[in-house]
C-alpha cells in the first residue's frame, strides 16, 4: 500500500448493520482519514435514522461519511442541472405557472429475485420511494445554488427536502404483486409493499400546488425510468388540445434521453392537431464518455466530492415526510404481475393519468 493510499468502506448491508459495523470501525482503529460508504437506506424509520447518525458521528466526521444513492449518480439526473439551469426557454417554465404536475415513474418488471430475506423486510416504500424517488423529485424542485459545487448544490437538495409536507397516507396506494408470499423465504402473512404510489406536495412559492406524483413496484407491464413535467395548456385561440401533449420528460436509463412532446398541425387543408415527439439521446452527443452510476460515484469518493451525496439534515427531513405514511401504513392491494399494479393507483394522477402506461 503506498503512502497515500485512500481507505473507503463500503457497507452493502441490511441497515440493522449500519451501526455495529461502524462502530468496529472505529474499535479497530480504521476510521483516521478513511472514507464509509453506506448504502442505501440510510436507516428504517425517523428514529432509527437519529440513532444511527449519533453513531456514525461518534466515530466519523461528516466529510468522510458518503450516503450512497445511485440515482443520483444517474447521467440523466445530473442532465437535469443542465439543461435547467443552461437554457433560457427551460429555465423560464420551471414553476407552477408553467407545469401543472411532475411525475416521477420507475415501474419495474423485475421480480425480488434472490433478495426476499432483505426485501421483505424493507419493501418499496424503504427501498425506493424515501431513497430515489425523494432524491429526484429534490432535483427537480431546487432552487437553483449559487454554483454546482458541493456545498451549494448540496444545500439547495436539503432545502427543498425540507419544504416536502408529510405525506398524507390517503394519497399513497401501496400494492403487493400476486404470488410474492409464495416466494421461499417470504412468510405466508406478510403484508409488505412491493408497490407505491403517492402524491407529493412541495410547500415553496415555485413549487406550490403542483403535484409530484411518484410510483414504483415490482412485476409490471413495463419496466421505465422517467421524470415528466405536464406543461399547462397555453391561454389563446386553440382550445381543446391533446392531453399528451406539452410534455418534457427524461429518461433516466443509460445516458439518458430528453424527448419533447409538442402540439402541432397535421399537414393539410384542416386544422387538425396532433402530438409530435421530438427526442434527444444524450449518448449520441459528441464524445460522449458515460459513467454507470456507481462507478462515478464510487469515483467520486476516492476525489473526495460530496456533491452527489446525502447529507444527515436532508435525510432527517426525508424521514419526517415519510413517518405518516410509516406510522399508518395502507394495507398493501394485491394486483395481477404484468399490470400496471392496484388501480386506485390510477386516480393518483387524475385527470391526466400515468403517461406511462396509457
Amino acid at each position: 500500500m503506498g503512502s497515500d493510499a485512500q481507505l473507503v468502506h463500503y457497507l452493502a448491508v441490511p441497515p440493522v448493520a449500519f451501526a455495529e459495523l461502524t462502530k468496529a470501525i472505529g474499535r479497530h482503529g480504521l476510521a483516521a482519514e478513511a472514507r464509509v460508504v453506506y448504502e442505501k437506506p440510510f436507516g428504517t424509520s425517523q428514529e432509527a435514522f437519529r440513532q444511527l447518525d449519533d453513531v456514525v458521528h461518534s466515530v466519523l466526521d461528516e466529510p468522510q461519511v458518503y450516503r450512497i444513492d445511485h440515482f443520483l449518480g444517474k447521467e440523466a439526473t445530473q442532465d437535469l442541472h443542465v439543461l435547467r439551469f443552461a437554457n433560457g426557454l427551460f429555465a423560464a417554465m420551471w414553476n407552477h405557472e408553467h407545469v401543472r404536475a411532475v411525475q416521477i415513474d420507475v415501474p419495474e418488471t423485475l421480480d425480488i429475485a434472490d433478495r426476499a430475506a432483505f426485501y421483505d423486510h424493507t419493501g418499496a416504500v424503504l427501498d425506493m420511494l424515501v431513497t430515489h424517488l425523494f432524491q429526484v423529485a429534490a432535483e427537480v424542485a431546487m432552487e437553483p445554488p449559487a454554483t454546482l459545487d458541493a456545498a451549494d448544490l448540496q444545500a439547495a437538495r436539503e432545502t427543498v427536502i425540507n419544504a416536502f409536507r408529510p405525506l398524507d397516507p390517503s394519497e399513497v396506494v401501496l400494492g403487493q404483486y400476486d404470488g410474492y408470499r409464495t416466494t421461499p423465504g417470504i412468510a405466508a402473512d406478510s403484508r409488505t409493499d412491493t408497490f407505491v404510489a403517492a402524491r407529493l406536495w412541495i410547500d415553496t412559492d415555485r413549487w406550490r400546488g403542483v403535484p409530484f406524483l411518484l410510483r414504483t413496484g415490482k412485476r409490471l407491464a413495463a419496466a421505465g425510468q422517467r421524470v415528466s413535467l405536464l406543461l399547462r395548456s397555453p391561454v389563446g385561440p386553440i382550445t381543446a388540445l391533446p392531453s399528451d401533449g406539452n410534455v418534457l420528460a427524461f429518461s433516466m436509463f443509460g445516458s439518458g434521453e430528453i424527448d419533447l412532446s409538442l402540439v402541432a398541425k397535421q399537414p393539410g387543408p384542416t386544422l387538425t392537431l396532433d402530438v409530435a415527439q421530438a427526442t434527444i439521446p444524450l449518448s449520441r452527443l459528441p464524445g460522449a464518455d458515460p459513467l454507470p452510476p456507481y462507478v462515478r460515484l464510487i469515483h467520486d469518493v476516492l476525489l473526495g466530492d460530496r456533491s452527489l451525496f446525502t447529507r444527515p439534515d436532508g435525510l432527517a427531513a426525508v424521514w419526517q415526510v415519510a413517518d405518516p405514511l410509516l406510522s399508518n401504513r395502507p394495507e398493501p392491494l394485491p394486483y395481477p404481475p404484468g399490470s400496471w399494479g392496484p388501480a386506485p393507483a390510477a386516480e393518483l394522477a387524475a385527470p391526466d393519468g400515468w403517461l406511462l402506461g396509457q
